[in-house]
């Protein structure tokens, strides 16, 4: 299969997973069209899927799991078969059920995924923890990713059909925890903007009050926090010192992208006999 248009489809708050779709994209060696569901389609056309068009989707992992805006954006996504790349961005911890329940996703909506991959970036609530990620290394992992990817793809003939990658995760998902802790903004030296509150993915910054924060809503996602002109929009409380603390701790060893292939359904049956 010959690849002409790579639509690469992301949610990246912080815009680490949107870096490493980019490259796993550049990587593919096709045209890229980027579309960002960070705050949904919007007045976007959804894309169609033709001969010669791949989808690559990433997104970030919140409590093991697939934002719920990103999935929502994602299952307006259908096609006939076409090809899909799965990837999800954690911040060193775990992807837990994230990445299946992204080829799930794509699955539902007519895909078949060649590759699914999870790669490391800046935890977006401890930003202590893989601080510097994705480096050089992370990159170059992205650009191998990428390209096994695009030569699966190429050497598919017409009718050759695919088993799924055999992704970690369990279904049914597991269920997010409780969120306690939520960026705010430092009075001083907001000019209330209202930046934060236009750009958050799931509106829990007041337009009225945009130095406040609405904790039902937020994810702690770091969109406000990355997109503050002044940078004063932070975590400033006690509690969150000890928790970063104890956090950074926990989760200092360096993990490492790793990713799984899809199998043509004949190298499976050969297996299987053997």
């Amino acid at each position: 299969m010959q690849t002409t248009n790579v639509h690469v489809v992301f949610f990246s708050a912080t815009f680490t997973t949107r870096s490493i779709a980019r490259r796993i994209a550049s990587a593919m060696g096709a045209r890229a069209v980027e579309h960002d569901i960070t705050a949904g389609w919007g007045a976007e056309p959804v894309p169609a899927f033709g001969r010669g068009d791949v989808l690559l989707a990433a997104v970030p992992v919140y409590a093991g799991r697939v934002p719920a805006p990103a999935a929502a954006a994602l299952r307006r996504l259908r096609s006939g078969g076409a090809p899909a790349v799965a990837v999800c961005v954690y911040g060193n911890r775990d992807y837990d059920d994230a990445l299946l329940e992204l080829c799930d996703l794509l699955a539902d909506g007519g895909f078949s995924v060649v590759g699914a991959g999870a790669f490391v970036a800046r935890h977006s609530i401890f930003p202590m923890v893989a601080a510097g990620r994705p480096d050089a290394a992370d990159m170059a992992r992205a650009d191998a990713f990428g390209a096994e990817c695009a030569s699966l793809m190429a050497s598919l003939a017409p009718g050759d059909r695919l088993s799924p990658p055999r992704v970690k995760g369990n279904r049914p998902y597991r269920q997010p925890g409780s969120l306690h802790l939520h960026p705010t903004t430092a009075t001083a030296g907001c000019t209330l903007c209202g930046l934060c509150a236009a750009q958050c993915p799931f509106g829990a910054i007041p337009a009225a009050s945009p130095a406040s924060t609405d904790a039902a809503l937020c994810m702690a996602c770091g969109r406000c926090i990355a997109v503050c002109p002044q940078h004063v929009r932070g975590y400033y409380n006690n509690v969150y010192e000890a928790t970063a603390d104890k956090f950074g701790k926990a989760f200092a060893v360096r993990r490492e992208p790793e990713w799984v292939m899809a199998a043509r359904q004949a190298d499976n049956e050969a297996e299987n006999i053997g």
